[in-house]
C-alpha cells in the first residue's frame, strides 16, 4: 500500500513541475480556469477536498506511515 501512495504522490509531483518551472504555463492554466463557470469551479473544489479527506482517512485507518 505504501508503494501505491508513493507512486501516486510521485505522479502528482511530476505532473505539477511544468506549471511551477515555467510561469507561462501557469498563466495559461489560470486563464483557462477563469473561463470556467463558478459552478464548475465549486464542483472541482469540492471533489478535490473530498479526495484529500478520503486519502487522509485511508492513510490514518491503515496506519501506513506509522
Amino acid at each position: 500500500m505504501k508503494l501505491l501512495f508513493t507512486a501516486v504522490g510521485l505522479v502528482l509531483i511530476l505532473e505539477g513541475i511544468p506549471y511551477f518551472a515555467f510561469p507561462e504555463k501557469m498563466k495559461e492554466l489560470l486563464l483557462q480556469l477563469q473561463e470556467l463557470p463558478p459552478e464548475t469551479l465549486r464542483i472541482i473544489g469540492f471533489f478535490s477536498m473530498a479526495l484529500g479527506l478520503l486519502i487522509c482517512y485511508v492513510v490514518q485507518r491503515t496506519g501506513i506511515f506509522q
